[in-house]
């Protein structure tokens, strides 16, 4: 199962990163996550954990398993049956930056959830990418 959301975002990459990589403060970012709290302390980077908190999903334990500064990191979340993975990945062009958000479920779980929470994890990621854009462009 796999969802995948692009947009454009009007603001500097260095804005957009800052926001993007500022986990505790995305409950003020969208609606789709209720409260997000890193589980270590230091920068943010490769290794690093938090605990995002979801409306009608449980809490998910997130590592960060790549991570290149300034531009993308992916983080991994494992329940029972099912290893779900996001990317977070900006580019930059001469008068935009663009954010693409990805998640990735796999697993012998993988099914089931895409056919339990597809929809929601859909409309959670296209949120989520909105609300890094309205953001950041603010």
């Amino acid at each position: 199962m796999r969802f995948e959301i692009t947009v454009d975002v009007d603001a500097p990459l260095e804005t957009v990163w800052a926001h993007l990589i500022d986990i505790e403060r995305w409950p003020r970012m969208t609606a789709s996550i209720t409260r997000a709290e890193r589980l270590d302390d230091g920068p943010f980077g490769k290794g690093s954990k938090a605990r995002v908190h979801q409306p009608k999903l449980p809490a998910a334990v997130w590592t960060v398993t790549e991570f290149e500064p300034g531009r993308a990191f992916t983080w991994e979340s494992r329940s029972p049956g099912v290893v779900t993975s996001g990317a977070h990945i900006l580019t930059e062009s001469a008068d935009k930056v663009s954010a693409r958000l990805t998640l990735d479920q796999k697993g012998a779980g993988a099914p089931l959830i895409g056919l339990l929470y597809g929809r929601l994890t859909r409309r959670y990621v296209t949120m989520e990418a909105e609300g890094l854009k309205k953001t950041s462009e603010s």
